[in-house]
């Protein structure tokens, strides 16, 4: 593969697994990418290095949506096992010029790309939906964005709602609550509705005994609709919706609330059973505000690095305009 100016490396870097990829011009999808797992590398130039190295190319820019708080520049290690420094990676890369974007909101600027074969459909809501968006994405942690509309197009911003406090709706959410703030004192909504939040709720079931891996409670789940891993999930789909209803109130996601992450399309076939949206709706008197916001899970495991190329693409036609 040829090097050119208009080459772009963008990436999507999480906690568990890392995506990064090759863009050209103006293309929304990436000429070639990888996956791999985060906690493999020591370092971030160690694993960008490792992905330059076996595509054999030199892009002059790289953009990336990491999962943490990006501070200009810098992303401190919160989420990810390290430090991300943009001034490290272009003076030991090579590289022009690297920012960084919240991967959630890199996720909300994916999903303006997407076509409609990318997404299953929770919830229709009203005919000719428009406005506000928000997202709710369940993976290592929770992430959420808003897609903010100026009458013409949409705008992402991040935010950290995921670290918000988690408000019980039920009893057996209280209990859930108490059998957690016994363990770390402050409940946040990514403590429930995560990876790490299925399995919170299934050692919480069953009586602190340690939990399998999330993939491994939703095959169970799928199997037996008797077992501790079915009653997990279900207590995880109706937490995720109601903080959905949540985030859709907050935001006025006239527009529609799109469920990102690694957990929605795990558990697909539970979300579309009707609990998730029984939660959702579940609003008082609102009920009938977030019954017209359309819902849809993302199927597409790139958003976040699309996002991610197309902010870099964004900022480089503003330079051209600007020359």
């Amino acid at each position: 593969m040829k090097p050119g100016s208009e080459l772009i490396l963008a990436g999507d870097i999480g906690a568990t697994k890392t995506r990064l990829g090759l863009f050209a011009g103006q293309h929304a999808s990436p000429v070639v990418s990888v996956t791999y797992a985060t906690a493999d590398f020591e370092s971030p130039v160690q694993l960008v290095g490792s992905f330059l190295e076996s595509t054999d190319t030199r892009p002059t820019r790289a953009s990336f949506g990491v999962a943490g708080v990006v501070l200009g520049r810098r992303v401190p290690r919160i989420n990810l096992p390290w430090d991300l420094q943009a001034a490290e990676l272009e003076r030991q890369l090579g590289l022009q010029r690297v920012t960084f974007v919240n991967d959630v909101e890199a996720n909300a600027r994916g999903i303006l790309a997407l076509g409609d074969h990318d997404f299953t459909v929770l919830q229709t809501g009203a005919a000719n939906a428009a406005g506000a968006c928000a997202v709710v994405s369940a993976g290592t942690g929770l992430g959420e964005a808003a897609l903010w509309w100026d009458g013409t197009s949409h705008h992402p911003a991040a935010s950290e709602g995921g670290s918000a406090a988690f408000g019980p709706s039920s009893q057996l959410e209280v209990d859930f609550h108490r059998f957690l703030a016994a363990e770390r004192g402050r409940v946040n909504w990514g403590h429930v509705c995560s990876g790490p939040g299925l399995r919170n709720a299934y050692r919480f079931l069953a009586g602190g005994r340690k939990a399998p891996d999330p993939a491994l409670i939703a095959a169970e789940a799928s199997s037996d609709r008797g077992s501790v891993a079915s009653a997990a999930v279900d207590l995880f789909v109706t937490i995720l919706g109601a903080r959905a209803g949540d985030v859709a109130l907050s935001y006025g996601a006239t527009g529609g609330v799109y469920l990102g992450g690694g957990m929605a399309p795990k558990l697909l076939p539970r979300l579309l059973e009707g609990g998730f949206i029984r939660a959702f709706l579940a609003k008082g008197r609102l009920e009938s505000f977030v019954r017209r916001v359309p819902v849809r899970v993302v199927l597409n495991a790139d958003a976040a690095m699309i996002g991610a190329a197309l902010f870099a693409q964004d900022t480089l036609a503003l330079e051209r305009l600007a020359a």
